[in-house]
């Protein structure tokens, strides 16, 4: 299969791939080689690409998938390899998250916060720890 890996500042990769591993607003997904066209809305989580019979992960924060005739299309707001990921900064930026959560200030933006902390916890997830 195709696929194609895009954010705002351009294509982040392209290439051959013989799966691929997601977390939808809906569920799991696993797309393999003939799988029928679809369209599916992203939620911010492990990206897993088979290539060359090895796993390969990213942190994605959410996007859109499209698939159709094996090329596939994700479009991301960000995307980071797990050896692009940098721990100390996701760790910083999940303990700010949880902070602004916990303060409950009137000023502060709940979902804005919530969203950094699950993008935080997701790169360290896929970091390793």
């Amino acid at each position: 299969m195709k696929i194609k890996l895009i954010t705002p500042v351009g294509l982040y990769k392209e290439g051959e791939i013989e799966a691929l591993h997601v977390k939808t607003v809906d569920g799991e997904l696993t797309l393999l080689p003939h799988h029928m066209p679809i369209v599916a809305m992203l939620a911010t989580c492990r990206l897993q690409l088979q290539e060359n019979h090895e796993y390969h992960d990213y942190a994605i924060a959410g996007g859109l998938l499209h698939m159709t005739d094996d090329h596939i299309n994700i479009l991301t707001d960000s995307i980071e390899g797990k050896k692009e990921i940098d721990i100390e900064r996701a760790h910083r930026a999940k303990k700010r998250a949880e902070e602004r959560l916990a303060k409950k200030d009137t000023n502060t933006n709940i979902r804005r916060a919530e969203i950094a902390l699950a993008k935080a916890i997701n790169r360290i997830h896929v970091y390793g720890e």
